[in-house]
């Protein structure tokens, strides 16, 4: 079944063609990622499909009762509660429940009215069927999923922040009975067990979907099409994100290899033409006539590659020096009256190290940056930056820019001993050119504001940078030049972010932000999965070794017993690793000997033996490491 389809559509603002031509499907259970830079037209494709928006060209056909859109920015009813915004959509429950009461009170007037207990039954068994049962639980189970305390459902929406009124119109949406979802930007202000908790729930969806997102690990992980806008045009590949990357690059490729072969045969051609022309005779004037209609058609039929996306080109320089030890902290702790964030808290830098902060919303680690870069006192403990560090921070917020500036004195004014080519020019590498440095900093988008900050960053030549949310804002082709340009980073990095895939990319170490300190796992996003993924499993273990009814007597005598077995078979086999080895000398030594060096049956006899007794150490020694292995985790359990 086909929930929404496009045909031939075209939109343009003034002179300016956002895209054109453009045509596709939207199936029954299709899981499509939408993905563009910026300004790229997909949210207005998307107002398109709603009907907030018409087309200049060619039509959308949906049916738009199905459909349940997401906006980046949601406008709710600040006169509701959480729980009450999240459940406005199940009008049609409201309504039975309201039918359903007045019934009740209508048969507690009327006695037994045969027409009333009908209606009474009937919508019973509707209400049952659809879902209403239900929809209360599934609600609250999405606002729970996405972040929200049991407490904060019952708060007023005004209360809210931005990022979690967006919540609540997630919440609404996923829970409500569309086929087709469409979700612009739906991991935004999602903190990374929120986003895995909308993973698990659209793996799970039996809908369809079109999604908006930058993040490119939520893409791979709930999409199986990819949808790109780029260049005015739409194109379609299989797979997710990572896999639309590798077609895209294959088609590029052998696009840039027609055209090659193409330009290649027509300057043949060319040639031939100039030289026909040289020997100026009638014959050579038909030839190369013929020969212009062939470089001509060839030329109609050439397919020239489409330009790579315009990308900001980072190159981050620092200053020179500074020791191994560029963070100490010990014991750090911060509250907000009566709300502890954290306590605890130990972090030791090294340089060159790329480090990752990680941990719920509203759990510290932007405090812990500010405690850092000195803008806010800790409550306690000890920190200190290596000698000869210079700290940059980037402050999620962009609270550093001055909006009542224009583009190229935010910059400048930072740095005045840059003159206005070298300012000019620096803005140029981050997309800002001609007439744009002229722009009010308040008249700037998200992403145009970010980039001003990711250069007034890379001006000041920062050892170590401390990044707070470096990827909200930028569009997939910014994030990609920005894990480049830090992958050269010379510098030591402390980085908070929730972009699954820019962790991955760039990451030495994870640390987790908890309530009572900080866990550190070496490696990339993926290793600190892996490890929580397989935490359970090592504690039922150590459950099942040690059963938890059993007092601390009992334990430790049993530990001691089974401790001083397996240090027995362990002794044993090492005497028996002896004998074999000294069996070995023996035979070696034999076959050494001058009567059995001659005697050839002998030796095929020795040979023989030795090989046996070779696989028979070899196996002692495999048995002594796994006794070995066994010892030493008695010993940490007993430690």
């Amino acid at each position: 079944m086909v929930y929404l389809s496009a045909t031939n559509v075209s939109k343009a603002f003034g002179e300016e063609t956002l895209f054109e031509n453009v045509s596709f499907h939207v199936e029954e259970h299709d899981k499509i990622g939408l993905v563009g830079a910026n300004g790229a037209g997909k949210t207005t494709l998307f107002k398109m499909i709603i009907g907030q928006m018409e087309p200049d060209t060619g039509g959308v056909y949906v049916n738009r009762d199905a459909i349940g859109y997401m906006e980046q920015y949601a406008c709710l009813d600040d006169g509701r509660t959480v729980l009450e915004e999240a459940l406005s959509g199940f009008w049609k429950f409201h309504r039975m429940e309201e039918e359903l009461h007045s019934l009740t009170a209508a048969l507690d007037k009327a006695g037994d009215d045969a027409g009333l207990i009908e209606r009474q039954q009937f919508l019973t068994e509707q209400y049952a069927a659809q879902g209403g049962l239900t929809y209360q639980s599934r609600v609250r189970a999405a606002l729970l999923g996405l972040g929200f305390a049991p407490e904060d459902l019952e708060r007023p929406l005004f209360s809210l922040s931005g990022g979690q009124r967006s919540k609540v119109s997630l919440a609404r949406l996923l829970t409500c009975d569309a086929k087709l979802l469409l979700l612009d930007e739906p991991t935004n202000h999602l903190d990374i067990r929120s986003v895995g908790w909308l993973e698990d729930f659209l793996k799970a969806y039996d809908g369809a979907y079109l999604v908006i997102s930058h993040d490119r690990y939520f893409l791979d992980q709930v999409t199986k099409k990819t949808f790109e806008l780029e260049h005015g045009h739409l194109r379609m590949y299989g797979g997710g994100y990572s896999e639309y990357l590798l077609r895209k690059q294959e088609d590029r490729e052998v696009l840039q290899h027609q055209y090659d072969s193409q330009m290649r045969e027509i300057k043949r051609i060319e040639g031939i033409i100039a030289q026909q022309r040289q020997w100026n005779r009638e014959k050579n004037i038909k030839t190369a006539e013929s020969k212009q209609k062939m470089v001509d058609r060839l030329r109609g039929q050439l397919v020239k590659p489409e330009a790579e996306l315009s990308a900001i080109r980072f190159a981050f320089n620092v200053l020179p020096g500074g020791g191994n030890d560029v963070l100490l902290a010990e014991e750090l702790s911060k509250r907000f009256g009566e709300k502890k964030l954290f306590e605890h808290a130990k972090l030791h830098i090294r340089n060159g190290e790329r480090v990752f902060l990680l941990g719920e919303n509203g759990c510290g680690k932007t405090t812990l940056l500010r405690i850092i870069t000195g803008q806010l006192p800790s409550d306690s403990g000890f920190l200190r930056l290596g000698v000869g560090i210079k700290a940059g921070y980037y402050d999620q917020n962009l609270e550093g820019l001055n909006y009542d500036k224009d583009v190229i004195h935010e910059v400048w004014d930072k740095y005045p001993q840059m003159t206005q080519t070298q300012v000019r020019n620096a803005l140029a590498v981050f997309l800002f050119t001609g007439d744009d440095v002229f722009k009010p900093m308040r008249a700037l988008s998200g992403g145009e504001r970010a980039r001003v900050a990711l250069l007034k960053l890379m001006l000041s030549k920062a050892n170590f940078l401390l990044l707070d949310e470096p990827t909200n804002h930028l569009d997939i082709a910014s994030r990609e030049a920005l894990e480049s340009a830090l992958l050269g980073y010379e510098g030591t990095l402390l980085m908070v972010s929730h972009d699954r895939y820019f962790i991955n990319k760039l990451a030495d170490r994870v640390l987790v932000m908890k309530e009572n300190g900080i866990e550190e796992c070496i490696g990339n996003y993926d290793d600190y999965l892996a490890r929580e993924e397989a935490r359970p499993k090592c504690e039922e273990a150590v459950q099942k070794a040690v059963p938890k009814k059993q007092n601390d007597y009992q334990r430790r005598k049993e530990l001691e017993s089974q401790k001083r077995r397996t240090a027995g078979q362990r002794n044993r086999t090492e005497t028996a690793i002896e004998e074999t080895e000294a069996q070995i000398e023996q035979l070696q030594e034999a076959m050494a000997s001058p009567q059995v060096s001659a005697d050839y049956n002998k030796i095929l006899e020795l040979t023989g033996q030795l090989d046996e007794t070779k696989q028979k150490l070899d196996g002692l020694y495999e048995q002594w490491e796994q006794l070995e292995e066994q010892l030493r985790e008695l010993e940490e359990m007993d430690a």
